[in-house]
């Protein structure tokens, strides 16, 4: 019996999910959304809350549990300076579950777990890309016309001397 266990095996041994959980916390406060199962999106929320707490509190021994627990510098400064910040007046409830649909190989149930108020900087991370991916396409269009108007150029000799060619 289970009674009073708290949290989730996750079918992994005691070493491999607690590293899992670590680094899904870490690419959660880096990347604002990741996408995951249900489970582990239930199994991340609470280490991802905790954080959070500590993150608001903003104080030395705070900064240095966070830095204890999150795999990279960079999750803790982002953590302290932007995260944090951003639920000032909230008492807990910083993140948001959407179930998105069934996962290919083993139908495990998918969603996406992100911090609340993340919108805007997804937003901007999509209209980031988009305009890179525009750029890219224009460079590469520019580029296959540039090589069409070489072949046509360096193609209008070379039939003649092709030409040749085939008549003797």
């Amino acid at each position: 019996m289970r009674h009073k266990v708290a949290g989730y095996k996750l079918g992994r041994t005691t070493s491999h999910r607690r590293s899992m959980l670590r680094n899904m916390v870490t690419s959660l406060i880096m990347e604002e959304r990741i996408e995951t199962t249900v489970i582990k999106a239930k199994a991340v929320r609470p280490r991802v809350e905790k954080m959070i707490t500590l993150g608001k509190k903003g104080d030395l021994a705070a900064r240095r549990q966070a830095a204890a627990y999150l795999m990279t510098d960079e999750a803790v400064r982002k953590l302290f300076d932007t995260v944090a910040p951003r639920f000032g007046d909230r008492n807990g409830g910083y993140l948001r579950i959407v179930r998105t649909g069934w996962q290919k190989g083993d139908g495990a149930e998918k969603a996406f777990i992100e911090l609340l108020g993340s919108e805007q900087v997804l937003d901007e991370k999509r209209q980031k890309r988009a305009e890179v991916r525009a750029k890219r396409a224009e460079e590469t269009r520019k580029a296959m016309e540039e090589a069409e108007a070489q072949s046509q150029a360096s193609g209008a000799a070379e039939p003649a001397e092709g030409g040749e060619k085939k008549e003797e």
